[in-house]
Protein backbone atom coordinates (compact mmCIF):
# COMPACT_ATOMS: atom_id res chain seq x y z
CA UNK A 1 0.00 0.00 0.00
CA UNK A 2 1.21 3.07 -0.68
CA UNK A 3 1.89 6.42 1.56
CA UNK A 4 -0.84 9.15 1.54
CA UNK A 5 1.03 12.08 1.20
CA UNK A 6 0.57 14.82 3.66
CA UNK A 7 -0.63 18.02 3.02
CA UNK A 8 1.61 20.42 1.83
CA UNK A 9 2.71 23.83 3.54
CA UNK A 10 2.76 26.76 1.46
CA UNK A 11 4.28 29.60 2.82
CA UNK A 12 1.71 33.15 3.00
CA UNK A 13 2.18 36.61 4.25
CA UNK A 14 0.45 37.12 7.55
CA UNK A 15 -2.90 39.21 7.33
CA UNK A 16 -4.33 41.58 9.61
CA UNK A 17 -7.97 41.00 11.09
CA UNK A 18 -9.40 44.20 12.35
CA UNK A 19 -12.64 43.93 14.60
CA UNK A 20 -15.07 46.82 15.05
CA UNK A 21 -18.63 47.58 17.30
CA UNK A 22 -20.26 50.12 19.31
CA UNK A 23 -20.13 49.41 22.80
CA UNK A 24 -22.00 46.79 24.19
CA UNK A 25 -22.52 44.63 20.32
CA UNK A 26 -19.79 41.78 21.26
CA UNK A 27 -16.65 42.47 19.59
CA UNK A 28 -14.50 42.38 22.99
CA UNK A 29 -16.07 38.92 23.80
CA UNK A 30 -15.42 37.35 20.17
CA UNK A 31 -11.77 39.21 20.47
CA UNK A 32 -11.38 37.34 23.79
CA UNK A 33 -12.25 34.13 22.54
CA UNK A 34 -10.33 33.80 19.43
CA UNK A 35 -7.53 34.71 21.59
CA UNK A 36 -8.05 32.00 23.83
CA UNK A 37 -8.42 29.47 21.38
CA UNK A 38 -4.80 28.81 20.54
CA UNK A 39 -5.54 26.58 17.27
CA UNK A 40 -6.39 30.39 15.95
CA UNK A 41 -2.63 30.97 16.12
CA UNK A 42 -3.57 34.81 16.68
CA UNK A 43 -1.33 37.63 17.71
CA UNK A 44 -3.28 40.69 19.72
CA UNK A 45 -1.77 44.13 18.27
CA UNK A 46 -0.81 46.46 21.81
CA UNK A 47 -1.37 49.91 20.95
CA UNK A 48 1.44 52.72 22.34
CA UNK A 49 -0.16 55.22 25.14
CA UNK A 50 1.11 58.64 26.10
CA UNK A 51 -1.61 58.21 29.70
CA UNK A 52 -0.44 57.19 32.94
CA UNK A 53 -0.43 53.18 33.81
CA UNK A 54 -3.43 52.03 35.86
CA UNK A 55 -2.85 49.74 38.94
CA UNK A 56 -3.94 46.98 37.11
CA UNK A 57 -2.42 47.37 34.08
CA UNK A 58 0.42 45.76 32.78
CA UNK A 59 2.86 47.43 30.42
CA UNK A 60 3.47 45.40 26.99
CA UNK A 61 0.28 43.64 28.00
CA UNK A 62 -2.81 45.86 27.99
CA UNK A 63 -0.34 48.65 26.32
CA UNK A 64 2.87 49.93 25.48
CA UNK A 65 2.92 52.95 27.73
CA UNK A 66 5.24 55.78 26.60
CA UNK A 67 6.42 59.22 27.20
CA UNK A 68 4.64 62.00 24.37
CA UNK A 69 7.79 63.13 22.96
CA UNK A 70 8.48 59.24 21.62
CA UNK A 71 4.95 58.94 20.79
CA UNK A 72 5.13 62.13 18.21
CA UNK A 73 8.97 60.67 17.31
CA UNK A 74 6.95 57.87 16.63
CA UNK A 75 4.38 59.39 14.08
CA UNK A 76 6.68 61.90 12.57
CA UNK A 77 8.83 58.60 11.38
CA UNK A 78 5.99 56.40 10.08
CA UNK A 79 6.01 54.15 12.54
CA UNK A 80 1.92 54.01 13.75
CA UNK A 81 -0.50 52.86 12.07
CA UNK A 82 -3.00 54.83 13.45
CA UNK A 83 -3.11 57.42 15.90
CA UNK A 84 -6.19 59.26 17.89
CA UNK A 85 -6.40 61.65 20.68
CA UNK A 86 -8.46 60.81 23.35
CA UNK A 87 -9.40 62.70 26.79
CA UNK A 88 -6.06 64.67 26.36
CA UNK A 89 -3.83 61.50 25.40
CA UNK A 90 -2.33 59.64 22.18
CA UNK A 91 -3.10 56.46 21.92
CA UNK A 92 -1.33 54.32 18.52
CA UNK A 93 -0.64 51.14 16.75
CA UNK A 94 3.03 50.35 16.40
CA UNK A 95 3.86 49.66 12.93
CA UNK A 96 7.38 47.60 13.20
CA UNK A 97 5.90 45.01 15.74
CA UNK A 98 2.55 43.96 13.16
CA UNK A 99 5.25 44.26 10.11
CA UNK A 100 6.93 41.46 12.24
CA UNK A 101 4.53 39.37 12.44
CA UNK A 102 2.78 39.71 8.94
CA UNK A 103 6.43 38.45 7.52
CA UNK A 104 6.02 35.23 9.27
CA UNK A 105 3.28 34.17 8.12
CA UNK A 106 1.23 34.95 11.23
CA UNK A 107 -1.81 37.14 11.94
CA UNK A 108 -2.18 39.91 13.67
CA UNK A 109 -5.91 40.91 15.61
CA UNK A 110 -6.68 44.35 16.30
CA UNK A 111 -9.89 45.94 18.38
CA UNK A 112 -9.86 49.14 16.94
CA UNK A 113 -12.72 51.82 16.05
CA UNK A 114 -13.69 52.76 12.72
CA UNK A 115 -11.12 55.62 12.91
CA UNK A 116 -8.36 53.91 13.11
CA UNK A 117 -9.51 50.83 11.08
CA UNK A 118 -9.52 53.42 8.13
CA UNK A 119 -6.06 54.70 8.96
CA UNK A 120 -5.25 51.22 9.04
CA UNK A 121 -6.21 50.15 5.85
CA UNK A 122 -4.86 53.15 4.13
CA UNK A 123 -1.38 52.15 5.04
CA UNK A 124 -1.35 48.45 5.04
CA UNK A 125 -4.07 47.90 1.79
CA UNK A 126 -4.41 44.60 0.91
CA UNK A 127 -2.89 42.92 4.35
CA UNK A 128 -6.05 43.94 5.80
CA UNK A 129 -9.44 42.23 6.99
CA UNK A 130 -11.99 44.13 8.28
CA UNK A 131 -15.06 43.06 9.92
CA UNK A 132 -17.88 45.02 11.57
CA UNK A 133 -19.92 43.82 14.32
CA UNK A 134 -23.59 45.21 14.70
CA UNK A 135 -26.71 44.57 17.29
CA UNK A 136 -29.74 43.01 16.61
CA UNK A 137 -31.25 46.04 17.90
CA UNK A 138 -30.70 49.29 19.33
CA UNK A 139 -33.03 47.85 22.18
CA UNK A 140 -31.04 44.66 22.69
CA UNK A 141 -27.64 47.13 22.72
CA UNK A 142 -28.96 48.97 25.58
CA UNK A 143 -30.46 46.11 27.58
CA UNK A 144 -25.87 44.58 27.20
CA UNK A 145 -25.07 47.92 28.24
CA UNK A 146 -27.31 47.96 31.22
CA UNK A 147 -26.76 44.40 31.95
CA UNK A 148 -22.75 45.13 32.56
CA UNK A 149 -23.81 47.33 35.83
CA UNK A 150 -20.92 49.22 35.24
CA UNK A 151 -22.14 52.94 33.99
CA UNK A 152 -24.17 55.58 34.81
CA UNK A 153 -27.43 56.06 33.19
CA UNK A 154 -26.17 59.31 31.45
CA UNK A 155 -23.12 57.48 30.22
CA UNK A 156 -25.37 55.03 28.91
CA UNK A 157 -27.26 57.57 26.93
CA UNK A 158 -24.11 58.72 25.42
CA UNK A 159 -22.76 55.45 24.45
CA UNK A 160 -25.57 55.17 22.49
CA UNK A 161 -25.78 57.98 20.99
CA UNK A 162 -22.10 56.92 19.63
CA UNK A 163 -23.39 53.71 18.77
CA UNK A 164 -25.70 55.11 16.03
CA UNK A 165 -22.85 57.18 14.58
CA UNK A 166 -20.49 54.34 14.48
CA UNK A 167 -23.58 51.82 13.13
CA UNK A 168 -23.94 54.60 10.02
CA UNK A 169 -20.34 53.92 9.22
CA UNK A 170 -20.80 50.10 8.50
CA UNK A 171 -20.18 50.48 4.34
CA UNK A 172 -16.89 50.74 5.30
CA UNK A 173 -15.87 47.58 6.33
CA UNK A 174 -15.38 44.49 4.18
CA UNK A 175 -17.94 42.30 5.98
CA UNK A 176 -20.60 42.82 8.40
CA UNK A 177 -22.00 40.25 11.02
CA UNK A 178 -24.96 40.74 13.54
CA UNK A 179 -24.47 39.27 16.77
CA UNK A 180 -28.01 38.00 18.00
CA UNK A 181 -26.54 35.00 18.61
CA UNK A 182 -22.74 34.88 20.04
CA UNK A 183 -21.55 31.72 18.89
CA UNK A 184 -23.06 31.95 15.78
CA UNK A 185 -21.21 35.18 15.31
CA UNK A 186 -18.02 34.06 16.47
CA UNK A 187 -18.35 31.29 13.86
CA UNK A 188 -18.87 33.54 11.05
CA UNK A 189 -15.49 35.63 12.08
CA UNK A 190 -13.52 32.32 12.13
CA UNK A 191 -15.06 31.04 8.73
CA UNK A 192 -13.86 34.80 7.32
CA UNK A 193 -10.09 34.17 9.10
CA UNK A 194 -10.17 30.71 7.44
CA UNK A 195 -11.34 32.33 3.45
CA UNK A 196 -8.70 35.63 4.30
CA UNK A 197 -5.71 33.14 4.74
CA UNK A 198 -6.49 30.97 1.48
CA UNK A 199 -6.79 34.18 -0.51
CA UNK A 200 -4.72 33.87 -3.56
CA UNK A 201 -2.30 37.07 -3.28
CA UNK A 202 -1.86 36.22 0.59
CA UNK A 203 0.10 33.23 -0.75
CA UNK A 204 0.85 33.69 -4.10
CA UNK A 205 4.76 33.29 -3.79
CA UNK A 206 4.42 30.16 -1.72
CA UNK A 207 1.58 29.19 -4.84
CA UNK A 208 3.82 29.19 -7.28
CA UNK A 209 6.65 27.50 -6.00
CA UNK A 210 4.74 24.45 -5.09
CA UNK A 211 2.93 24.78 -8.92
CA UNK A 212 6.43 24.67 -10.09
CA UNK A 213 7.45 21.86 -8.09
CA UNK A 214 3.93 19.80 -9.85
CA UNK A 215 4.20 20.32 -13.00
CA UNK A 216 7.91 19.64 -13.03
CA UNK A 217 7.70 16.59 -10.75
CA UNK A 218 7.71 13.11 -12.53
CA UNK A 219 4.64 10.43 -11.99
Amino acid sequence: MSDVASTPIISRRGLMLILSSPSGAGKTTITRNLLQDKANDLTLSVSVTTRERRQSEVDGIHYHFIAPKQFETMRKDGDLLESAEVHGNFYGTPRPPVEAVLAKGKDMLFDIDYQGTQQVKAKAGTDVVTVFILPPSMAELQHRLERRNEDAPATIAKRLSNARNEIARWTMYDYVIVNDDLERAYKDVLAILRAERLRRLRQEAGVARFVEALIDAKT
